[in-house]
């Protein structure tokens, strides 16, 4: 049979026009990408289109046999690019970065988060290579053979440029500065693409690099300037009052502050919580300020008050840098330091990165005793972990600092039938349904803990500090979200879900509740000032949060600020007591204070500028 051949080149459109429409479907379906006005919608349609002319248009340069090849390998590639990011996205509500693929060590813990992600339906991501695959093989091989001139070429290549730089000129418009908002992936993403931002972040990726190689610590003095005149005075009535006493700190995974003093058919969610809170200091406007290292950042922003990269976890591509943490400092003045968590040592380069902090023991996995029994999801339950890990506590040297991590309320939620004490919600998502069990069972595996400490005979010479390390709920779960709350999850309602519960309980103190506005940054010279240390002097992003002098700003990591009256995000500044959109004006005077203090504390972290300040805090870091 007679197969009509297709004109010369046919081959590369086909291949760029396949791959173009299925990922602006991708980023219509797979994707929460906002769009405000039809310039948006264009930018968002078009901007795959000159990085994919340009990628097919290499294989102009090769001879007819190896054309086919090239373009079949480059459209799967590039699929799997795309799949990546569309399975990244649904765990993380993010965009896959350069140092997140080199977090190779942490895929083995990942199995059962990937097994709720992967669907059935995701054999679409790869259709265009297998339509393509079919028109080049035998009858159905529709396309003409030609070898492209050199003029051919450079008018071809020039076409491509063009679309590029009119994508870019495009954006600029609608979006000022856009290649400096490295923070905001999705802007980045919604205006240059999926695939040119992936080249984007190799540029950022050597520049980051190349940062160590060439800091010379002259910096410090300009960042230590602007760290000195937010100081803000720790309150005499705290400071030292838990001189000498033991720190417990507890990180509960995936905790949100939503769950606080609220009820599921009928039923407390978080009833230990509640109580504790009673006789404990609770902050309920305190934020995770988390990027892509989840727990690992909110360990790294807890210990150092420096704020985690916009890209990848600094616990792998820092671990080697010098810091002056929490645990280092309190080693220094005596205290035994430890952390405690039931997982691989190696996840998330912890057995690594803890040495750096100065941790003198890890007990990780392999100092507990797992089993198929007192295992869920991913690990071992919170319940067995407290249990084993009062044996542990009982035979450190006091005082002592312990970071203790909870590992059950972890994404997909998984716990078995008979350690559910309440009904699960009842909606059409699984995910939301289940969070509410394991937040629950949290919340009763921290009740028996706390009564092991005073059986034991030391609850009454220990802070207990918690707190939430990032969301549990992403936004692919609005929906379900909003049914529980009873309000639409705008983008406003999305940031103030950033809040995670933060406690502090000194012994001999009576409860408050304070509303300041904060965030994880502000936990280390707040713990440091009731212990008293004077942290004046540090290279620290954080203030005292029982300080009088009131700060209420604290900014996320993707750019979002927080302030008592505005809150800003995705570009829009908001009213907090409305929610409703404000003016932008309301909203400046706290945006350069965000970007100097991102700013600055990235070049702390990507020059390993700290390695210069040996001795510039020396006072504070000795034991009296």
């Amino acid at each position: 049979m007679y197969i009509k051949k297709w004109p010369k080149g046919a081959m590369i459109i086909t291949a760029t026009i396949l791959l173009w429409l299925k990922t602006y479907i991708v980023y219509k379906t797979s994707f929460d990408i906002k769009i405000e006005n039809w310039t948006q919608e264009i930018i968002l349609f078009i901007n795959p289109l000159s990085f994919l002319l340009i990628v097919f248009g290499i294989s102009l340069f090769l001879n007819v046999k190896k054309q086919k090849r090239y373009l079949l390998t480059s459209s799967f590639l590039l699929s799997v690019t795309l799949f990546a990011n569309v399975l990244f996205y649904r765990f993380f509500n993010d965009y896959l970065t350069i140092p997140v693929l080199f977090q190779t060590s942490n895929l083995n813990d990942l199995g059962s988060s990937f097994h709720e992600l992967v669907k059935f339906s995701d054999a679409f991501y790869f259709t265009d290579f297998f339509v393509l695959l079919f028109l080049f093989k035998g009858k159905a091989n529709v396309f003409t053979n030609f070898q492209a001139s050199k003029q051919e070429r450079k008018i071809y290549f020039l076409l491509a440029c063009a679309i590029g730089f009119f994508n870019l000129g495009l954006a600029e418009m609608e979006r000022p500065q856009l290649l400096t908002r490295t923070f905001d992936r999705e802007m980045l993403v919604k205006n240059i693409g999926a695939f040119n931002y992936q080249l984007y972040d190799v540029f950022l990726q050597s520049k980051s690099s190349a940062q160590r190689a060439m800091a010379d610590g002259s910096e410090l003095v300009e960042i230590n300037n602007y760290i000195n005149a937010n100081y803000q005075q720790p309150n005499q009535d705290l400071f030292g009052i838990a001189k000498g006493k033991n720190i417990i700190l507890i990180s509960m995974e995936s905790m949100q502050n939503f769950v606080i003093n609220e009820t599921v058919n009928g039923q407390e969610i978080t009833p230990f919580l509640n109580q504790f809170i009673k006789e404990s200091y609770y902050f309920d406007n305190f934020y995770h300020q988390t990027g892509q290292g989840k727990t690992s950042d909110s360990e790294f922003i807890i210990e150092n008050s420096l704020y985690p990269l916009s890209r990848g976890a600094v616990f792998f591509t820092h671990s080697g840098n010098k810091y002056s943490a929490t645990p280092e400092i309190l080693h220094n003045r005596g205290y035994y330091t430890a952390s405690m968590h039931a997982n691989n040592k190696t996840f998330w380069n912890r057995d690594i990165m803890y040495d750096s902090l100065g941790y003198e023991r890890f007990y990780s996995l392999e100092d507990y005793q797992v089993n198929d029994t007192n295992s869920v999801g991913w690990g071992l339950k919170d319940v067995d972990f407290f249990d084993q890990s009062m044996r542990h506590l009982t035979e450190m040297p006091q005082p002592f600092y312990v970071k203790m991590i909870t590992l059950t309320n972890h994404f997909p939620f998984e716990l078995d039938e008979q350690s559910q004490s309440i009904a699960p919600y009842n909606s059409e998502d699984k995910t939301v349904n289940n969070y509410f069990l394991t937040v629950r069972y949290t919340d009763e595996a921290i009740k028996r803990f706390v009564q092991q400490l005073k059986v034991n005979g030391l609850y009454e010479n220990s802070i207990i500090i918690l707190y939430g390390d990032h969301y549990g709920i992403s936004e692919n779960h609005n929906k379900a979200m909003g049914e529980f709350l009873g309000v639409e999850i705008t983008p406003f309602e999305s940031a103030q879900l950033q809040r995670v519960p933060l406690i502090i309980h000194i012994p001999g103190q009576t409860g408050k509740t304070i509303s300041t506005v904060s965030g994880q940054i502000d936990v280390k010279p707040t713990l440091l000032h009731l212990l008293g240390i004077e942290t004046k002097g540090n290279i620290e992003f954080g203030t005292d949060l029982f300080s009088k002098e009131d700060k209420d700003f604290t900014v996320l990591r993707d750019g979002s600020i927080i302030t008592k009256d505005y809150l800003y995000t995705k570009d829009t500044c908001y009213r907090k007591d409305t929610g409703e959109p404000a003016e932008r004006i309301n909203c400046e005077p706290y945006l350069e204070k965000a970007k100097t203090g991102l700013n600055y504390s990235d070049k702390i972290i990507n020059g390993d500028l700290l390695r210069f300040n040996q001795g510039a805090s020396q006072s504070n870091l000795n034991p009296k």
